[in-house]
């Protein structure tokens, strides 16, 4: 860092990641997506349980994501994000995905219809994909700011796989972070694959 620089907050990198993937063509978030997808293999084991989630907007990933996870013959959990009375993310609830009945949730999201299982079913999971904006090398994951993702991984098997699902670029050397924020153990991009991050 340049002596005197202030550092870009996380606000501020989160409106600079957003308007990235804004200018990303439809082309080339299919390729990242088929790309994505490709890993999935060498990730996952039969029977195994694994947490993803429904991509929304620029997101990295495909609803074909969760098709190949069901395809490799392991469950497939799916967040159920909502707000308590004050406004604050609470711990999500989980969902079996069953391909084509993903049903219309709150803040634009899709999700598997109820019942849901309670947000300690995470701790089920072998691997847990993690939406993120960008993730660095040391675990470090940039989120949206809702704090979903932070109450909810805690609730995680201290052996699962956490895995942060990032374009090629916005795996970065470093970002700023909290002590409530959970650190990610790997990233997954389109070109690298699996990539061990270091606490």
């Amino acid at each position: 860092m340049v002596e005197g620089v202030t550092p870009p907050t996380k606000t501020e990198l989160r409106a600079g990641v957003l308007r990235a993937r804004r200018a990303v063509t439809d082309d080339c978030r299919n390729r990242e997506a088929q790309a994505i997808c490709h890993w999935l293999p060498a990730l996952v084991r039969p029977g195994q349980t694994v947490c993803a989630y429904v991509p929304v907007g620029s997101e990295p990933g495909s609803a074909a994501m969760l098709d190949t996870l069901s395809e490799l013959g392991v469950r497939v959990l799916l967040p159920v994000a909502r707000k308590d009375g004050d406004g604050r993310g609470m711990p999500m609830q989980w969902g079996e995905y069953v391909p084509g009945a993903l049903v219309p949730a709150e803040f634009g999201l899709r999700e598997p219809a109820p019942p849901w299982l309670p947000a300690g079913s995470i701790a089920d999971a072998a691997v847990v994909l993690v939406p993120a904006l960008a993730v660095d090398r040391h675990g470090n994951r940039l989120g949206r700011g809702a704090g979903f993702y932070d109450r909810s991984l805690i609730y995680a098997s201290p052996h699962a796989r956490l895995v942060a699902v990032v374009r090629d670029e916005e795996l970065v050397d470093a970002l700023p972070a909290d002590p409530h924020d959970v650190r990610m153990t790997h990233a997954l991009t389109p070109s690298g694959g699996m990539v061990t991050l270091h606490s």
